[in-house]
């Protein structure tokens, strides 16, 4: 699961996404926003961003689990067409080779907000993504697994990335 654990990671890294992860993130969204998910898994962080009054126009996954998503790889089909949701939001994959080429795939159309741990920012691997890369909303550790008493062995961030903007990356703390 993570590199301080001995825990078999489960099959595509599906772990849902617990409104406590979501929370950070809602104050840096705009009002009402629209996205698309486009590792949607079982739709938890859909259900979490549209019971705080956001928009969902799209959600997909490799092996989609909520009846509602569509079947689709971000990585090989484009993901929308401009103009369709101004933003992508999603907890995608932690596997490096997969994150990398989402962040470089999904930047280059919309503001793309990510979940995951946050020690990738202070790696060599993350130096070619700095230029793209925004805002850092921290997080800390996650419940990842329902009903277990233990969090997470890594600190999570949300990270803004958008290609299509310049400018320095602001950090915002965790305030809880």
């Amino acid at each position: 699961m993570g590199k301080r654990s001995n825990f078999e990671r489960i099959e595509r890294d599906f772990y849902p996404t617990p409104p406590e992860a979501v929370a950070p993130l809602l104050s840096h969204l705009p009002l009402r926003a629209r996205f698309f998910e486009p590792c949607a898994g079982d739709g938890a962080l859909v259900r979490h961003l549209e019971a705080a009054g956001h928009h969902c126009v799209r959600a997909s996954d490799i092996a989609p689990q909520a009846e509602w998503s569509e079947q689709r790889c971000v990585l090989t089909r484009s993901p929308l067409p401009l103009g369709i949701a101004p933003l992508f939001i999603t907890n995608p994959p932690w596997s490096r080779d997969i994150l990398h080429r989402i962040i470089l795939k999904l930047s280059k159309f919309a503001p793309t907000w990510l979940l995951f741990d946050a020690d990738w920012m202070h790696t060599r691997q993350s130096g070619e993504f700095m230029q793209l890369l925004r805002k850092v909303v921290s997080v800390g550790r996650v419940r990842w697994i329902p009903g277990t008493k233990m969090t997470g062995k890594d600190n999570c961030c949300w990270y803004l990335f958008d290609a299509r903007r310049q400018g320095p990356v602001e950090f915002v703390g965790r305030c809880q």
